[in-house]
């Protein structure tokens, strides 16, 4: 703990998975990246969205991934890391929506998890 540079790589790692899970309909990367207690927080298209890891997945799975197997557009806005808690900024799209995420990381083990995703849908 503690080694910034690491620490970075580390959860650039849970986010690809987390971005490339949720692009390609991939359950496993979804629950690699994520913790099995995590919430998913927004308002979609008006609605207030408070899901539990199984719901996200199960609504991402709903949805068809690319069939061109297109690279997922994402990226990191700011990263911020003190110890073992991490917050993550990421813009990204899926299924031709935009979507800025506020990742709530946590150092469990030797490994980094997403422990809560709050987001904001844009127009």
């Amino acid at each position: 703990m503690g080694n910034y540079t690491a620490d970075s790589a580390a959860i650039n790692r849970v986010l690809t998975e987390y971005v490339e899970g949720m692009t390609f309909g991939d359950e496993s990367r979804l629950r690699q990246a994520f913790h099995p207690s995590c919430r998913i927080i927004g308002n979609y298209h008006g609605a207030l969205e408070w899901a539990s890891l199984d719901e996200f997945i199960a609504a991402i799975k709903a949805e068809s991934p690319p069939s061109d197997g297109a690279p997922p557009v994402w990226e990191l806005k700011s990263l911020d890391v003190t110890g073992d808690s991490a917050i993550a900024k990421v813009t990204d799209e899926f299924m031709g929506l935009h979507f800025t995420d506020y990742l709530s990381l946590l150092q469990i083990g030797n490994g980094w998890q997403i422990v809560n995703k709050l987001y904001y849908l844009h127009d």
